[in-house]
């Protein structure tokens, strides 16, 4: 009786791993402007917020955004590609954390450690393409471990 208690178990445990997906959060949505997102880490999900979709227009807005780390940061990389009808038609990375030289002040956070960031963000754009594209973001360690990573799906219908 026991053996087949741990095997069924065991099997519950094998296919909620498998079949792990998360769900599809809400960032904002007003008007003719959409924003979700969705962890693409089988591993982790992460919370991200911002206070209202008509800032994202500007040039700054601020965010909120935590998550408790698998892994150590000393480095820090992110690469992100703007996607289109599944296609990359852009791509961006640059160095966020290396020794001597880190941009944010999480830099240097341990495993375990909770990450949480509250302030703002300036994405250097005066706008936001109008359409409904994909924008997917990676961020890895010096072991080119992912930290975190996310596709953010946008619809933006605002004619400038």
């Amino acid at each position: 009786m026991k053996t087949s208690n741990v095997l069924v178990l065991i099997f519950v445990l094998l296919y909620i791993n498998a079949s792990t997906e998360w769900p599809t959060h809400t960032v904002c949505k007003e008007d003719n402007l959409e924003i979700y997102y969705k962890s693409c880490d089988r591993q982790q999900d992460f919370a991200f917020s911002i206070d209202h979709c008509s800032e994202v227009t500007t040039q700054t807005f601020n965010i909120r955004a935590a998550i408790v780390l698998r892994h150590s940061i000393k480095e820090l990389y992110v690469k992100v590609d703007l996607i289109v009808n599944g296609k990359t038609i852009l791509t961006y990375s640059d160095t966020l954390c290396e020794p001597g030289h880190s941009k944010l002040i999480f830099c240097g956070k341990k495993k375990g450690e909770h990450l949480y960031y509250e302030g703002p963000v300036t994405l250097g754009i005066k706008e936001i393409p109008q359409g409904d594209y994909t924008i997917s973001a990676k961020l890895t360690n010096e072991d080119h471990t992912t930290v975190a990573c996310a596709d953010f799906t946008v619809k933006n219908y605002l004619e400038y």
